[in-house]
């Protein structure tokens, strides 16, 4: 997740600036793509996804007219969010037609609906296009005072063509004004760069050299090629997935696309080049260089480049790729290791050649390292080990093939904790400010480094078989009773770690067997999703089956070993650090739609207890951490942030007077360190760094040390 409270509420990245305008002012300029039309295999596919959806949610909930009403919603909610591309007169057609049995006609497989609302949202765009250029060519007047309204629940949809101009005509200028800071920001790093003895790169300066006049043009124009190449892929990802939003929000329909980039995430591995790549206004970019990868390697690739055209092997044909859609462009990118893809790269119309290889992840995995902080004798310091680890990944088709490398994390921070112990480390941290979950297995076993046995999480099955007195909650124990690291241990957290970060954090917690510090609470994500492929059910255990997608499916509601749910809650933190996060809105469970609600069930049965935190522990630490805190000019920073935050949410207006706007913007700007540092944490650097917050988690741990001794506590050595 990448979160700038500037972007929030002044920009648009590129990827929202493809979705900016639409209606009216005649396609013919641009032409007409021809319509999409759903065909067999997509009916089948909804069939199955239906029936699949049916039979396997947690709510065991049938799709009818009200699921059909509500799915109806969110297929134009996801559509057009900003109500910039419909008219209320194409909402009322749309609802007479649609809305009462959306759904019901889906899982018939009928989607005849479904398409011709999305064929509407394409030809609304392309008249879009048309109507952006028009406007273009006017002078913007940026003295008038007026204001574009930010906050979507204070929008309607345009009823008279008038109307909607003037949206667009703001959105234009708001996209203007938006390029000029973005030209403001370019023109800052490259001075602060020279001043510091770097070097920004050619490409880097060029782009942001170009006028926001021709970069809106030829945005609009490459929206359009973008809407021409829509497929019946992106229709069925947004149809079905409003039905299953209306179960829960992490109910999906994933197209075969998504499903390939779903399962490098999880295996922090693939077979490419090793460069991140995004769309922009036209271009396919060069955002990140993976370290170690062929791309880093070879050389002459370089971040802010941008790629025209994609060769395969020495002598195949370069096919240009300007305004092609991303997806598209890196699938001819990616390939088998040892191949050879050929990239046409401006500035400088170069042509590199890289060899493709197996791609490690590795920024995307666990790692350590130790600090000495602290005194535990005099002159001796602590030595404290931390482990960053921004997801719970794993090889799942290695792992199944039994292979003795495969990659996982319990494997990572296994090896991290006997380095720790080989490094005489008194403490470990355990970070999860940015680790959203993954897999469930890995956060279990995860957990069971630090215990002995127990249990780590209750998960009860869909209310069918609760209903039919099939109760059982499924007692998910640590599967392996050795212990790697017996000493003291402190979780990090924040309102970004959730799901399988919460079950560590709510088993740990409830054991009482390390401190939990961080935002007041987590993300609040109490489900279990499963992923399923669509053909599976159609061909069984066939190898040659067609790719279609799958579904990601809520099948099971999980609960602490203590008995109580971090749905929608969260797991609280012992001692709180101030941060911006925790106030940040949208990001949790309970800011989404339609959220899964828990009760509390009753504890698992024997569950061991430790002496590792105490109340008396947590009120001490809690009051020594918040006497640095308020005594720290960093988190005084923090603090007039989170104030800005507050203040800016409450506005629900940007000004479009360029006067205004700036003085606004430069307002924000004062919170670009704390920017920075949340994108710093968010790309996964290679190493472990100090900054002000985690040298307040260093000095929590040596407080906590401290108390320790005092009380002569003693902790388990570490068993095989």
């Amino acid at each position: 997740m990448k979160t700038r409270m500037s972007n929030i509420f002044f920009r648009c990245t590129a990827a929202a600036a493809a979705f900016l305008f639409a209606l009216f002012a005649g396609a013919a300029a641009f032409g007409e793509p021809e319509p999409l039309a759903p065909k067999a295999i997509d009916k089948g596919i909804a069939v199955n996804f239906s029936k699949i959806l049916e039979a396997r949610h947690f709510s065991r909930r049938t799709i009818d007219a009200d699921i059909s009403r509500e799915a109806f919603d969110l297929y134009i909610k996801e559509i057009d969010p900003r109500k910039i591309y419909f008219t209320q007169a194409d909402i009322d057609e749309f609802t007479a037609a649609y809305r009462d049995d959306f759904a019901l006609q889906i899982k018939k497989g009928k989607l005849d609906g479904a398409f011709a609302i999305y064929n509407r949202y394409i030809q609304r765009v392309i008249e879009s296009c048309a109507l952006a250029e028009s406007i273009l060519q006017q002078p913007l007047d940026f003295t008038a005072d007026e204001e574009i309204i930010r906050d979507k629940d204070l929008l309607t949809f345009p009823k008279t063509k008038q109307e909607m101009a003037d949206r667009w005509r703001q959105r234009i200028k708001f996209e203007y004004l938006s390029l000029e800071a973005d030209k403001k920001d370019a023109d800052k790093k490259a001075e602060s760069a020279q001043q510091q003895g770097g070097e920004i790169s050619e490409a880097e300066d060029k782009w942001s050299d170009e006028p926001p006049l021709e970069r809106l043009k030829r945005r609009y124009h490459s929206l359009q090629k973008r809407m021409e190449q829509t497929t019946n892929d992106g229709v069925l990802e947004a149809a079905l997935t409003s039905i299953a939003g209306v179960y829960d929000p992490h109910t999906t329909y994933m197209s075969p696309k998504t499903c390939e980039n779903f399962n490098i995430q999880m295996s922090l591995n693939f077979e490419g080049i090793g460069a991140t790549l995004s769309w922009e206004d036209g271009y396919t970019e060069v955002k990140e260089i993976v370290k170690g990868s062929p791309a880093e390697k070879e050389g002459e690739l370089q971040v802010g480049d941008r790629i025209i055209g994609v060769g395969q092997g020495e002598t195949g044909p370069i096919e240009d790729v300007v305004d092609v859609r991303l997806d598209e462009v890196v699938d001819k990118i990616r390939g088998k290791g040892g191949t050879l893809v050929r990239l046409q790269v401006i500035p400088g119309n170069r042509i590199i050649k890289i060899k493709r290889a197996k791609i490690e992840l590795e920024d995307s995995a666990a790692k350590g390292k130790i600090f000495e902080v602290g005194e535990k004798a005099p002159g001796v310091p602590y030595k404290v080990g931390v482990i960053d680890l921004p997801s719970f990944y794993g090889d799942s088709e290695a792992m199944l093939r039994h292979e003795a490398n495969a990659r996982s994390t319990v494997t990572d921070v296994k090896r991290i904790l006997e380095d720790f112990a080989a490094g005489g480390a008194d403490a470990c941290v355990l970070d999860l400010r940015i680790n959203g979950g993954g897999l469930l297995p890995e956060a279990i076993a995860l957990t069971g480094l630090f215990i002995e046995t127990g249990n780590v999480v209750q998960a009860k099955p869909d209310l069918y078989n609760r209903k039919a007195g099939r109760d059982s909650t499924y007692m998910h124990n640590d599967p392996d009773p050795g212990v790697s690291w017996g000493g003291p241990l402190v979780v990090v957290t924040s309102k970004l770690s959730a799901s399988a970060s919460e079950i560590l954090a709510g088993a740990i917690k409830d054991y009482r067997r390390g401190l939990i510090v961080g935002d007041d609470t987590t993300h609040g994500k109490g489900s279990v999703q499963s992923v399923q492929p669509i053909a599976d059910l159609l061909f069984g255990p066939l190898s040659a089956k067609p790719n279609m997608g799958a579904i990601k499916v809520t099948i099971q509601g999980f609960w602490l070993p203590g008995g109580d749910s971090s749905q929608l809650k969260g797991i609280p933190s012992d001692v709180v650090i101030p941060s911006v996060t925790q106030y940040m809105e949208g990001i949790s469970e309970a800011d989404l739609d339609n959220p899964l609600k828990l009760e509390k069930i009753p504890a698992a049965p024997n569950m061991p207890h430790f002496d590792y935190v105490t109340p008396e522990m947590v009120g001490a630490l809690a009051e020594m951490s918040k006497i640095r805190c308020d005594a720290s000019p960093d988190f005084d920073k923090v603090r007039e942030k989170i104030a800005l935050y507050k203040e800016v949410k409450a506005k629900k207006t940007t000004p479009l007077n360029r006067e205004k706007y700036f003085a606004e913007l430069d307002k924000l700007n004062s919170d670009k360190e704390e920017e920075e540092k949340l994108e710093k944490m968010m790309k996964n650097s290679s190493e472990i760094q100090k900054d002000y917050y985690l040298d307040e988690v260093l000095a929590i741990t040596v407080d906590y040390l401290n108390l320790l001794k005092a009380g002569h506590v003693q902790f388990q050595e570490p068993t095989e």
